[in-house]
């Protein structure tokens, strides 16, 4: 039979450098989200002045490229911030740091370099 792990609890100061990360991190998508609106919402006034046909205008193909592409950017900023806000409820609950799929502790030089991570090195590997 195999022993159970216990994982290994951080530290005081780790939980309150990670928190600072993440909280850091959360601003930076916010405001990263705030942008990429603006970009989006200035692409679709611009074309709405216009009389654009993206079938048969050559620059209607781009546009619609480019507010697709803005929007594919808007969609992964509030996934990733969506993943910060689920990691700061494990912090605050303890399972922060703890590997979803195996239970053993998560190097907090993974959590620094990728802090939504919930998984540890190995169990990413696979």
């Amino acid at each position: 039979m195999m022993a159970e792990r216990s994982p290994r609890a951080l530290s005081a100061a780790e939980k309150a450098a990670l928190r600072d990360l993440l909280t850091a991190e959360r601003a930076s998508t916010v405001t990263r989200i705030a942008t990429l609106t603006r970009a989006w919402d200035d692409i679709v006034g611009s074309s709405a002045l216009v009389a654009v046909d993206d079938e048969h205008d050559p620059e209607g193909a781009t546009i619609a490229f480019e507010r697709a592409h803005i929007q594919a950017l808007i969609d992964q900023a509030k996934g990733h911030l969506d993943n910060l806000e689920e990691a700061v409820e494990r912090l605050r609950h303890d399972r922060y740091g703890i590997c979803e799929r195996c239970g053993n502790p998560i190097p907090v030089e993974r959590l620094r370099a990728r802090p939504v991570a919930t998984t540890c090195v190995g169990c990413a590997k696979r």
